[in-house]
């Protein structure tokens, strides 16, 4: 009974956060081929070689911080759109914030490829990596099962919405 009770309460946080992670995996998906394609625009595949030149030459801890270093920066404008959001000033703190995002993403996006194969063979990354894939999978798989659930609850509930607000 107070395990039912448990796993309801719980229920929408579990969707919250796979529709966040799904989102994640979706900007990570499509933002790639864009990073791709601003490294071919401009010079980065040259800073890509050197960076994948130097990052070989690291242990693989060593690497995890060059994973995460770059990433850092991005914390302050992360900061600044939210205080342009405290201070009501939403057009300017929702692009801040979206860019930041954006960007982080982009930058994540490029600074893994050329430092997976070294994260990897710590075997505490390669089963996080192998268990955010699968999580990936799952919730992937979770949001498809569960659309259709949705979308008759809030057909059935749009008339309702409808009578609340037009009468």
């Amino acid at each position: 009974m107070m395990v039912s009770m448990l796993r309801r309460l719980l229920q929408p946080i579990w969707v919250l956060l796979a529709v966040i992670f799904l989102i994640e995996a979706w900007l990570w998906d499509h933002l790639e081929p864009i990073v791709a394609w601003v490294v071919a625009k401009i010079p980065l595949q040259a800073f890509k070689t050197w960076l994948a030149e130097r990052v070989d030459t690291l242990s693989p801890a060593m690497t995890l911080i060059v994973f995460i270093v770059p990433v850092i920066p991005l914390f302050p404008l992360k900061l600044i759109g939210f205080w342009l959001l405290a201070h009501e000033y939403w057009m300017s703190a929702v692009f801040t914030i979206l860019f930041a995002k954006l960007l982080g993403v982009g930058v994540a996006a490029f600074v893994f490829d050329v430092t997976r194969p070294k994260l990897l063979e710590m075997a505490w990354f390669e089963r996080l990596y192998e268990l955010v894939l699968k999580l990936r999978a799952k919730a992937t798989e979770w949001s498809i099962r569960s659309s259709g659930a949705s979308w008759k609850f809030w057909a059935a509930m749009a008339p309702a919405g409808r009578r609340a607000c037009f009468g």
